[in-house]
């Protein structure tokens, strides 16, 4: 039987905190999300100003990221490059901003932000991923 790491609630606090205090330094008004490996929100966090639509954009994007098992860019890249039938997937928010949260090579989770541009997204979204890496 394998094993593997998974994401405990602290983690999840320690990820939505960091995103969160890097988008405040920028004063960038967003939803922050934190997935399973499976794509289940186990965190979201609307900061104020933040528009209603993307507490739904957001744990969209970190689903895509966790399950697609990479970052949710690549299928909006694959889309906007000619490649529709990733229109037909069973999935939302196919969009740039969502970051697999990688431990020992394996994906345990993934973080989805949506607010500002899309790099910006990112941005938070891999300084919260770093807060829970950093020693």
């Amino acid at each position: 039987m394998n094993t593997k790491p998974v994401l405990t609630d602290v983690d999840v606090q320690t990820i939505l905190q960091g995103a969160a205090r890097y988008a405040r330094e920028h004063q960038w008004a967003v939803t922050i999300s934190v997935v399973d490996d499976g794509g289940h929100l186990l965190g979201l966090l609307r900061l104020d100003g933040a528009a209603p639509i993307t507490a739904t954009i957001s744990p969209g994007k970190a689903r895509a990221s966790a399950m697609g098992r990479r970052e949710s860019s690549a299928y909006e890249t694959s889309i906007n490059e000619g490649r529709t039938a990733y229109l037909s997937v069973p999935m939302d928010a196919m969009l740039e901003g969502g970051v697999p949260v990688l431990v020992d090579g394996q994906v345990v989770g993934a973080v989805g932000v949506s607010g500002v541009k899309s790099v910006q997204d990112v941005e938070i979204g891999k300084a919260g991923i770093a807060a829970l890496l950093s020693p």
